[in-house]
């Protein structure tokens, strides 16, 4: 027990830069509370003395504002950052090294008591600020949460849930769009070295259309030139005056 609680100290330190020293959060870490008094909570809950568990539960709910069941399962090097508005069911499980915001919901969706109703998260998963992972299903070891989300399925190894309802993005999906992206001056993540990153992506789909229509342009010209070939009484640049598809022409140019 003593080694968890020890664990969860490190963790504190290892990822957040305000932390000074053990004493600091020690003493002034909601989140470290709550895990300590959850330690408790569920070593009493699993000795069946329910309802001595669900009263220490309660006064950590009342002390720290994180609100922890004590029949959930929490790993060790657990970080619960700010930690205002957490609510973690019964079932749930947290796996090691996980990284928790204020105001996060692991809860459930189904009313009948007893079973699986709450997620399980692999390790290292980190989810932000305010999201709500609803359901009983797992949340890959290393994936992500965006703040705000609102999670009921799978979200697999190394992925990222954003939205709501979420929806998932693969880590190799990530990187592609962002390059694209990053091809038209603009960030996927709101990042610009210049202006306005929304003013960029338009800039880039203009610039975009206008090349598109330029190259459309110049196609159009060297099929009338080759039509041209096939009937002698055509008029070369008629395209500039005549927006009319010649299907006849082209024909007779496939034909050719």
């Amino acid at each position: 027990m003593f080694a968890r609680i020890r664990s969860y100290t490190q963790a504190v330190l290892d990822r957040d830069p305000a932390a000074r020293s053990v004493w600091d959060v020690v003493f002034s870490y909601p989140g470290f509370h709550a895990l300590v008094l959850h330690r408790l909570a569920h070593w009493l809950w699993q000795a069946r003395w329910y309802w001595l568990a669900r009263w220490i539960s309660h006064w950590g709910r009342f002390l720290t504002g994180i609100e922890i069941h004590p029949g959930a399962t929490i790993g060790q090097r657990v970080f619960i950052d700010h930690g205002m508005g957490v609510v973690i069911g019964e079932t749930a499980e947290v796996g090691d090294d996980c990284t928790i915001y204020q105001g996060v919901t692991l809860g459930g969706v189904a009313l009948t008591p007893g079973g699986k109703r709450h997620p399980t998260l692999g390790k290292g998963v980190i989810v932000g600020a305010n999201s709500q992972v609803l359901g009983s299903f797992s949340v890959g070891d290393g994936a992500r949460i965006g703040s705000g989300a609102v999670v009921t399925k799978a979200v697999p190894p190394g992925a990222t849930a954003v939205g709501n309802p979420a929806r998932v993005i693969q880590a190799d999906d990530d990187k592609r769009r962002e390059d694209a992206a990053s091809k038209m001056g603009f960030s996927a993540y709101g990042v610009s070295n210049s202006d306005d990153p929304v003013s960029q992506a338009l800039r880039g789909l203009i610039d975009g259309t206008a090349g598109n229509e330029h190259q459309i342009t110049l196609l159009w010209e060297a099929v009338e030139q080759l039509a041209c070939r096939v009937d002698p009484d055509c008029v070369p640049d008629d395209a500039d005056k005549d927006e009319t598809f010649k299907a006849r022409r082209l024909n007779e140019l496939i034909g050719k």
